[in-house]
């Protein structure tokens, strides 16, 4: 399988020759900025087109079809469309916590998004606790919705951020423990690391009934962490207008905009990334002609697939289920699969001190 990290260790060496050291880590780090801003844009147009296309299928329609072919230029008109409209300055705000909010929300999506184990050797950054910074960096966004609401002084945006700051804090609490499952099983939280105990088999195979119950909490969890529907109280149009982006216009909307489709992604990549490999090929123990030919697939086509037929689960949820009450989408948490969660946390354990697992 071909390895990236030939390709960025070239690009080191090569800038090490030119330049000295400090300007060389400068250098490199502006170029992962950029890449990651441009991968980032570039993904959020994608499922934004992505979900109109699987809408329209579910309801019998055609989606995107007028500009450009197929449809495939209509986000990136809607992006310039975004990009030109005025941001309305409002009184009677909180200016500073007001402006602060999106791009706390946009911080925590990017920062959780750079984590992601992309392909074989293209990581931006690995260390033996990334996935408790994926999971500590991915909760800021919640301040940000928390002051986005408070700060518009209008009773329907602090309702939709008080609604999303219980929601989340709520279902942030499966989450950790659906990740602590599967970090219990990989005896590690480096994000590397995990990927590499999945060579063999992934945990989905390897870790029985309490990785597929820890998948099944984590897609349920993941959805409503995302206020995405059955879960999008936060939001809820028919009450409350926009929720917490109600008096937001232009670029500022289009940060909550952005982020909400690129956590879409996030929680996808991790799904994949905790159960099915992440970049790593699918392979069975003993099945060599088969493991050599999963191989020539490029690492990150696996990981890339992996997560849009995860996001494709997520958004049927939405385009499926009806909208819950807010008690209803708490007593789920909190009644069922919390007190699910941590059994099969101690199940997990148990197979892992037995060697129960392949």
């Amino acid at each position: 399988m071909q390895d990236f990290s030939l390709i960025t260790s070239w690009i080191d060496n090569s800038l090490r020759s030119l330049m000295p050291g400090w300007l060389t880590v400068t250098v490199e780090c502006l170029l992962i900025g950029v890449g990651l801003l441009l991968v980032y844009s570039l993904l959020a147009l994608f499922y934004i087109y992505y979900e109109r296309k699987l809408c329209a299928a579910f309801q019998c329609r055609l989606g995107p079809n007028r500009v450009g072919p197929f449809g495939l230029l209509q986000s990136f008109a809607d992006m310039f469309k975004m990009l030109i409209k005025e941001i309305i300055h409002l009184d009677h705000i909180d200016r500073f916590l007001f402006g602060l909010a999106p791009y706390l929300v946009i911080a925590a999506s990017v920062m959780a998004f750079a984590v992601l184990p992309w392909g074989n050797g293209l990581q931006v950054i690995d260390f033996n606790i990334g996935i408790f910074f994926l999971i500590a960096v991915s909760s800021i966004g919640v301040l940000g919705i928390l002051l986005a609401g408070w700060s518009s002084n209008n009773k329907f945006t602090l309702i939709g951020s008080l609604r999303s700051g219980a929601q989340m804090v709520s279902y942030e609490l499966s989450i950790g423990l659906s990740v602590l499952t599967m970090v219990c099983l990989a005896g590690t939280m480096s994000v590397g690391g995990i990927v590499a105990e999945q060579e063999n088999l992934w945990f989905i195979f390897k870790g029985h009934i309490p990785a597929i119950i820890a998948f099944v909490i984590y897609m349920i969890a993941g959805t409503a962490e995302t206020n995405r529907g059955p879960f999008d109280l936060p939001e809820a149009e028919s009450e409350l207008t926009a929720g917490y982006h109600t008096e937001y216009s232009g670029i500022h909307f289009g940060f909550f905009y952005l982020a909400e489709y690129l956590n879409l992604f996030v929680v996808s990549g991790v799904a994949a990334l905790l159960f099915f490999g992440g970049w790593m090929p699918l392979h069975f123990p003993g099945w060599d002609a088969f493991n050599h030919i999963m191989d020539y697939i490029p690492s990150v086509v696996w990981f890339l697939g992996k997560a849009f037929v995860l996001s494709f689960i997520i958004i049927w949820f939405k385009w499926t289920f009806p909208r819950l009450r807010i008690d209803q989408l708490l007593a789920l948490e909190w009644k069922y699969l919390l007190p699910i969660n941590l059994v099969n946390l101690v199940l997990m354990v148990l197979i892992i001190v037995f060697n129960w697992h392949f």
